[in-house]
């Protein structure tokens, strides 16, 4: 007596109808199905798993074409820009040959001793032959010169006051000039001091005879030493903002023994200076 393969009997009822639809399947048809369903399935969730990652980099590639375009643009701009700063710097290279390197320093470099170097050379003034001394004899002599060069005397922003009830005090005058002018011993002596103090910045004291003393203060470079021996004119500095400073300007203060005083009292005026000199005159 043969064995039957088992069945499967699938029951479908629709609402409303009062009979029933019956699929009798052979148990390995069935298992068939079922097992083909899963793997479809598998397949479609695997597909789409695999799929979605490159659909996102597709939907991005005509962004990074855009991309691509744009940067390629830009690098060529950087390449002119490139080309045409070389070129610059060749022509700026041959104008310093022409002018000669050694005269006009690189803006903003500094020297050995980590000061900054000024850009440009101060001007230099000829005089004319057999005239007169302009500062007098040499040796030891009186304060009595302006220290700035008297074609540029600078402006006088803050005078000299001795202080007093409700007055602050100010040892000297400010003198505003550009930085890099030409600071002049205001007379003859010997520079007892030469260096860098927090309220003066760089500065020189210079001893004359009769007692007196001359201050240069908030310079930005210093071309005498403590000890060395000036004329009345000789450059001793040169005009910066250093120290408690906020524009380049020189402080000038004159001293009679321990009392400071007036420095417009009894300065040269110097006769070539025209209607400045009788301004500075007038001033004093």
């Amino acid at each position: 007596m043969s064995r039957r393969s088992p069945r499967v009997t699938i029951t479908i009822h629709r609402e409303g109808d009062p009979e029933s639809q019956l699929f009798r399947l052979p148990g390995w048809q069935f298992r068939t199905i079922t097992v083909g369903s899963v793997v479809f399935v598998a397949l479609v969730v695997l597909a789409a798993i695999l799929y979605t990652p490159v659909a996102r980099l597709a939907a991005r590639v005509p962004g990074l074409n855009r991309e691509i375009v744009r940067l390629t643009s830009e690098n060529e701009q950087v390449q002119q820009l490139a080309a045409t700063l070389e070129e610059l710097e060749t022509r700026y290279e041959q104008v310093r040959t022409v002018l000669g390197a050694e005269i006009i320093s690189e803006v903003g470099s500094v020297d050995d001793q980590g000061r900054e170097r000024l850009p440009v050379a101060g001007p230099i003034v000829a005089r004319v032959p057999d005239a007169a001394p302009r500062y007098g004899p040499s040796g030891p002599a009186l304060p009595e010169y302006w220290p700035i060069d008297s074609l540029l005397y600078g402006v006088v922003t803050r005078g000299f006051s001795p202080g007093g009830p409700g007055l602050e005090a100010h040892p000297g005058i400010d003198i505003a000039v550009p930085r890099g002018t030409m600071i002049r011993a205001a007379g003859g002596g010997t520079v007892a001091e030469a260096g860098f103090e927090a309220e003066y910045g760089l500065f020189v004291l210079i001893d004359h005879p009769g007692g007196y003393r001359t201050m240069y203060g908030h310079a930005s470079r210093l071309l005498v030493s403590s000890g060395n021996t000036v004329d009345a004119g000789t450059v001793i500095a040169l005009s910066g903002t250093t120290g408690r400073s906020t524009a380049p300007h020189l402080h000038f203060e004159k001293r009679l023994g321990d009392v400071l005083v007036d420095p417009r009292a009894r300065l040269q005026e110097d006769a070539s200076d025209g209607e400045e000199g009788r301004e500075q005159q007038d001033a004093r």
